[in-house]
């Protein structure tokens, strides 16, 4: 089943988000060899697609884990959650409309 996961990062992450992230996107990068992932991306804390200096507010992650508690535990193990990178992080299941 898929599985939205979206968090919301603490004040001023950007500098830990810059120094996580090659671990974070090398996670990314295996759900999709494993044809898991739908899409992934920051949400820029101002309307732009390189918010610069500004950085990002959060992110967002669809994909397929077999359980709810599965995509809990792959969440919670984000390095951008160990980094103090986010907040918070929500996982709910996710039905896919369209496309």
């Amino acid at each position: 089943m898929l599985y939205a996961i979206m968090a919301t990062d603490v004040a001023n992450s950007l500098e830990s988000r810059l120094a996580a992230r090659p671990a974070h996107l090398a996670r990314l990068e295996q759900l999709k060899t494993e044809g898991r992932l739908i899409l992934a991306g920051p949400h820029p804390a101002i309307d732009s697609n390189d918010p610069g200096p500004a950085g990002f507010s959060g992110s967002l992650i669809v994909a397929e884990f077999e359980s709810l508690r599965a995509a809990e535990q792959w969440a919670n193990a984000d390095p951008y959650r160990a980094a103090g990178v986010y907040a918070n992080v929500m996982v709910k299941p996710f039905k896919r409309v369209l496309p």
